[in-house]
């Protein structure tokens, strides 16, 4: 009973979102913006398009806040792939001129010689995000510290995903909130079509199923609870996540654990995300010449096949809250547990 309300109340919420973020949209005249059909591929026609539009983001303290930027804007200064990655299934990319660094295979495209390189998503180049002159600049949390800094030069849009309200419907909300940009709001709900389905097969497997989430990182395994990186696990999937107590924080990178605390908890499944392959430390240890040691493989997870591997951790480590990592994400949970 409580998945089929959680499923109910996320079709609502996705209606409501669909709603704001489609037809109330402020403009610098306090008008909404015309629906799609009456726009170019671009954004409206030139006699009907605002000069800005008014969104909801995040400032430096995280705290969510309106925001004016402009409408359909030309030069893209990217420094989070969970909103670089929406842009490219937007298809707004060939605005971006300048982004951070990324490991993402599916994102290489915008890493050349004609596309800035602005520094890392952990750390801006800031003369090098001014010299492309944005008319606007993404970021994600690891950037919040630099918010007021990059804000001198344009606009700063500041989303994340909220593990409350869930990655699914939070990678809508976000996609909303940037298609509304562009006034491409139409192009959301074709983009997120069949996810929630997907979740449910994903729960119903799930049913009664425990699990340990975690991460390793320099030689040693982290547990993560439903609070931040790999929540859609615990919380939408539906696996009971016993690696973390309810109140323990472990949204950055979790809370190191002994092999023993493996042993003692016996879950059903183990999730483990390489976060050194991730980032690609040089030299590091593979997850799995971590993970399958003696204790680790006596347990019955191990021997029932259950010791599951994240097969694109760059995918959730930096991306999680785009389109196609959401879609990767699940490929990964779909693969080895439904076969």
């Amino acid at each position: 009973m409580k998945k089929m309300i959680f499923f109910a109340l996320a079709g609502v919420m996705s209606l409501g979102l669909a709603a704001c973020s489609g037809e109330n949209i402020k403009t610098t005249s306090g008008d909404s913006i015309p629906p799609a059909s009456s726009q170019t591929a671009s954004g409206p026609q030139n006699k009907e398009r605002p000069e800005s539009v008014t969104i909801i983001s995040l400032n430096a303290s995280k705290e969510e806040t309106e925001l004016e930027v402009p409408y359909d804007p030309q030069r893209i200064a990217i420094l989070d792939m969970a909103s670089l990655d929406i842009l490219d299934a937007l298809g707004v990319g060939d605005r971006v001129v300048g982004t951070a660094d990324t490991s993402l295979e599916y994102l290489q495209n915008y890493i050349n010689d004609d596309i800035s390189s602005l520094g890392t998503i952990k750390e801006a180049d800031l003369e090098a995000v001014m010299a492309c002159e944005p008319d606007v600049i993404f970021i994600g949390g690891r950037l919040a510290s630099s918010y007021d800094a990059l804000s001198e030069i344009a606009p700063v849009v500041y989303l994340a995903t909220d593990t409350e309200l869930g990655v699914v419907e939070s990678v809508r909300r976000n996609a909303m909130t940037i298609a509304s940009m562009f006034g491409l709001e139409d192009k959301v709900d074709e983009l997120m079509a069949g996810f929630n389905s997907r979740i449910a097969a994903l729960d119903e497997f799930s049913a009664g199923k425990t699990a340990i989430i975690g991460l390793v990182t320099s030689g040693s395994f982290n547990v993560l609870g439903n609070d931040g990186r790999c929540s859609m696990i615990g919380r939408e999937i539906g696996f009971e996540n016993i690696g973390a107590a309810a109140d323990i924080d472990t949204s950055t990178h979790g809370n190191e654990a002994s092999f023993e605390f493996i042993v003692e908890k016996d879950p059903d499944y183990i999730f483990v995300m390489d976060r050194d392959a991730a980032i690609g430390t040089d030299g590091a240890q593979l997850a799995q010449e971590i993970m399958e040691n003696e204790l680790v493989m006596g347990t019955d997870a191990y021997k029932n096949g259950h010791l599951v591997y994240l097969a694109h951790p760059a995918v959730w480590y930096t991306a999680e809250g785009g389109i196609t990592a959401l879609d990767l994400m699940l490929k990964d949970l779909e693969s080895s547990l439904l076969g």
